[in-house]
């Protein structure tokens, strides 16, 4: 590959392989559309069940948003070497601080 060429894109079935929670959510929501299990009858509950998938989608989406925002981000300051991860330090206070005699 060249440098200044884009890298190939994968597709979305690749990337949702990625994403196993995601593609299972739109596989539901395709089933609600298709009426898969035959017991949706009314507008109003296939509007209830697809709103709740979405919901849950997004709900879904945002946390792995930020799982990998916040991996990205450990390895970066890692990356750089100016932070060192140490114990927690227990601190017992000091004797007399602000007592006055």
């Amino acid at each position: 590959m060249r440098p200044n060429q884009p890298k190939a894109e994968k597709s979305l079935e690749e990337r949702l392989e990625a994403h196993p929670g995601l593609k299972e959510r739109i596989e539901r929501m395709v089933s609600v559309m298709e009426n898969s299990s035959g017991d949706i009858e009314k507008a109003n509950e296939a509007e209830r069940r697809i709103f709740e998938e979405l919901r849950q989608m997004g709900q879904a989406a945002l946390t792995g948003w930020a799982e990998r925002q916040h991996e990205k981000k450990v390895k970066e300051l890692e990356a750089g070497g100016g932070v060192s991860r140490k114990e927690k330090k227990t601190f017992t206070g000091t004797a007399g601080l602000g007592k006055s005699k």
